[in-house]
């Protein structure tokens, strides 16, 4: 790039220039030029797809050596992100149809019917360096683009070879990602076949063939790729590895994270999420918070988000959290829910100033437990036979259970024998995991409170087993217990 006076790029000025430093394989992009803190940076667009084939990655021990700039990529997050960026280019195909004024593709709204709608979706900037350049990008040759109308520079044009390979500084998953969607895009259109389990970004129709409509909703979602969704990206200009690293350092490692309340309050991309804040917050009116009660004389009676989504993860999904549900998974479950949260708002003292004192359902770990129960009893794939019929028992029983702090049932593993024998828990013994192995440690009883642990991967199943014996249901430790009944913990 040839500066002018001012330190900007100016046009070619002779023949002679352009072919020395021309290069076959050159593509025009546009460009604003930027000075991030002083130091000079490219911001362009360009097609998702064709930003991949222009892009690598510095992870790979054997091919890059000592100009490894990137952490160890984490294959999970990267088909999450996978899974984001083939919803927006679902919605995106929906959107260009609508712009080009052509009808609406059922086929395109049904998938994205289950792939999940939400309000917005974007991508964040990608940053990324082209090492075989000049600091100032003073050898990459460019034009100034002038608008007509004011004489002024609207923007550059700089021309971009095989050499100047964007390296990732900042958005490797997020190129991952893309690979796993275009991987997917390209065996459906190849095979007209959905591709089997992991492959299957659709999560539908493992192996099955495609309908035509379905064929021509993937090419356009492809096509909108290759054409219509754009990246917004920040080019820094010949830095060393050593300065990748430390770029990648500054970029994610000095910004705060969200707040995990604040995060699951705006997001209303997962179908759990959203049966919280239309079903519980909305309709039922649950009070929600967003901060954790650390003195229980200052408790007002809410939940906080977090501990309302972990419960609803179990109750939808037998999962500790939320993340990978999908609407289908929902569906058929959410009037079930309703009840469920409509039993637990009916006990008494629960909602209530000051409910942690009142009540020991106000802690979420015994509100887990009771989730646990009616997704064993309705939802997995191993409830037993007269399951409904458990659920409606339990759900029917909430008012009357004795949810107290006095209740001698919490204080099991802190009685002796005979104190058992004298409160008749004798028989809870056969309902429980051997005190001989795991961890015991419920809680404690002080005060005239109990508090149960901060463990409640370890507690909740107790607690849920304490109330299958307390109501007589059957144990999950007999001939039937199901392969499923632990919960399966999310990466």
């Amino acid at each position: 790039m040839i500066p002018s006076q001012n330190g900007l790029p100016s046009p070619l000025a002779t023949l002679d220039d352009m072919l020395d430093g021309g290069d076959t394989s050159e593509k025009p992009m546009k460009v604003f030029i930027g000075h991030n803190l002083g130091n000079r940076t490219f911001l362009m667009q360009m097609p998702m797809h064709e930003f991949f084939g222009m892009s690598e990655v510095a992870n790979d021990p054997g091919r890059d050596g000592d100009a490894i700039a990137q952490r160890k990529l984490d294959p999970a997050h990267a088909t999450k992100l996978a899974h984001y960026i083939l919803k927006g280019l679902v919605s995106a195909a929906i959107e260009r149809r609508e712009i080009l004024k052509k009808p609406e593709s059922p086929r395109l709204n049904e998938i994205m019917q289950t792939l999940g709608r939400q309000p917005y979706m974007a991508i964040q900037p990608i940053v990324v360096n082209i090492r075989e350049c000049d600091p100032r990008g003073n050898d990459i040759r460019g034009d100034r683009l002038i608008d007509r109308r004011t004489e002024e520079t609207a923007s550059f044009k700089v021309f971009l070879s095989q050499r100047h390979v964007l390296w990732v500084v900042d958005g490797q998953h997020r190129r991952k990602g893309m690979q796993i969607v275009f991987d997917f895009l390209e065996t459906v259109r190849a095979t007209k076949t959905y591709p089997k389990k992991v492959a299957n970004l659709f999560g539908f129709k493992d192996g099955e063939s495609l309908s035509p409509d379905e064929l021509t909703a993937w090419e356009e979602c492809f096509e909108v790729a290759r054409t219509y969704c754009t990246l917004l990206i920040e080019v820094h200009l010949g830095l060393k590895p050593d300065e990748e690293r430390q770029l990648f350092h500054d970029l994610n490692r000095l910004g705060k994270k969200v707040d995990t309340n604040l995060a699951l309050q705006f997001d209303s991309s997962n179908p759990i999420n959203l049966f919280i804040k239309d079903e519980l917050v909305d309709k039922l009116g649950l009070r929600v918070t967003e901060q954790d009660v650390k003195n229980w004389t200052d408790d007002e009676g809410g939940i906080t988000r977090k501990d309302l989504v972990a419960v609803n993860a179990l109750l939808f999904l037998n999962k500790t959290n939320i993340n990978g549900a999908a609407p289908a998974m929902v569906q058929g479950k959410t009037d079930l829910a309703y009840r469920f949260w409509t039993a637990v708002d009916a006990i008494p003292g629960f909602g209530e100033d000051k409910a942690r004192e009142k009540t020991v359902v106000a802690q979420p770990v015994v509100l887990k437990a009771l989730a646990k129960l009616v997704y064993d009893f309705a939802f997995s794939n191993r409830r037993p036979s007269n399951g409904d019929q458990l659920v409606d028992e339990l759900l029917g029983k909430l008012t009357d259970f004795d949810f107290s702090h006095d209740n001698s049932l919490w204080r099991y593993y802190e009685l002796t024998e005979p104190q058992r024998q004298s409160h008749g828990l004798s028989g809870l013994s056969t309902y429980l995991p051997s005190e001989e192995s795991g961890n015991r440690d419920i809680g404690s009883h002080q005060g005239g409170l109990m508090r149960f642990g901060a463990k409640h991967n370890d507690i909740y199943p107790i607690l849920a087993d304490m109330i299958r014996w307390k109501l007589g249901f059957p144990s999950r430790r007999g001939s039937e217990q199901s392969s499923d009944s632990s919960i399966t913990v999310a990466a």
